[in-house]
């Protein structure tokens, strides 16, 4: 049995801005350098994460993760996927 439909799950990851999830509502560590959002990757713990705002996602250049809004509570968070979703 699915809990969220597929409808809901895009609209998680498509429709909340990452960049304000990151700094306003988990507050992570971040900085705007050189004109680019980089933040603290909460996978690897280095300061080589920044966003991609035409697609929503995340990535971290050390540790090679894309990372999109209901990951990032995942994994910032130490919460598992429904939890997440929440």
């Amino acid at each position: 049995m699915k809990r969220f439909s597929t409808d809901q799950l895009r609209t998680l990851r498509n429709e909340i801005p990452i960049h304000i999830l990151i700094e306003k509502e988990l507050n992570i560590p971040c900085k705007y350098s050189e004109g680019v959002f980089r933040f603290l990757c909460p996978l690897c713990g280095e300061f080589m994460a920044s966003v991609k705002k035409e697609t929503n996602l995340a990535r971290c250049f050390v540790c090679n993760q894309n990372i999109n809004t209901i990951e990032l509570v995942m994994y910032d968070k130490k919460w598992k996927f429904v939890d997440s979703v929440k």
